[in-house]
């Protein structure tokens, strides 16, 4: 049975992307922040099929550490890894704080670098592992630019957005160290824009989760002539 790793999923996106998931055949593992939450998840989804959780906080390196432990004694590899953990907050460029900046980013950001670089020893024990980093379309670089110029007010989500930015990029360049190395070849990363998904982190504005995890789940299952480095939302790719 083929195995996956959701972070965040306790709730929301995570929880949908992990249903979706268990319903694709996989085991599931849960990552999660609140363990709480996350064991109220796990009893919603263990009638849907193979699922038990560990304790992840991507901002805490120890965290990370035992959770993939705890992986590794249950499970001899790892097919698929989806980054979903994330956060946000509201500010504009004349409101931000140094605070939420490191907040947001210590969570959006670094925290699924570092979670994909303890993962890489069980993805490269699978014949096709694949790596999903759930962004937003508000970390489009082009779609702000265009944005700028539509007249509309400004949205006030810069650490949100720039972190997402980062996200993509963290992507690219995952996806540039995959290639190069012939052991790792075999791994597949790319981003996904969910949408707007009613979730904690919009404030319950937006389509169903379930709906957000459809292109999430996609890329995760993805075959071997699928592409990699790539930013995607359902009806297709993204610009950058």
């Amino acid at each position: 049975m083929r195995t996956a790793l959701v972070t965040g999923a306790e709730r929301g996106l995570g929880l949908e992307t992990a249903r979706a998931l268990l319903g694709r055949g996989f085991a599931v593992v849960l990552g999660v922040f609140d363990v709480a939450e996350g064991e109220r998840a796990l009893g919603e989804l263990a009638p849907f099929g193979a699922v038990h959780s560990v304790r992840l906080d991507v901002r805490d390196d120890r965290s990370i550490d035992e959770a993939f432990i705890q992986v590794a004694e249950r499970h001899a590899a790892l097919d698929v890894l989806v980054n979903n953990a994330g956060i946000t907050d509201t500010a504009s460029a004349a409101e931000v704080t140094r605070d939420q900046l490191e907040r947001i980013f210590q969570v959006n950001a670094f925290g699924p670098a570092l979670v994909t670089k303890a993962a890489l020893p069980l993805l490269r024990k699978s014949s096709s592992a694949r790596i999903v980093n759930v962004s937003s379309g508000g970390g489009s670089l082009a779609r702000a630019s265009a944005f700028a110029g539509s007249g509309l007010p400004a949205l006030p989500i810069l650490a949100y957005a720039a972190s997402k930015t980062a996200l993509n990029m963290i992507t690219v360049q995952t996806d540039l160290m995959l290639r190069a190395d012939p052991h790792l070849r075999h791994i597949k990363v790319n981003a996904a824009s969910p949408g707007t998904s009613a979730t904690h982190v919009s404030g319950f504005q937006g389509q169903p989760p379930a709906e957000g995890a459809r292109v999430i789940a996609q890329l995760a299952t993805l075959g071997d002539d699928g592409p990699s480095g790539g930013f995607f939302e359902l009806d297709g790719p993204l610009p950058w």
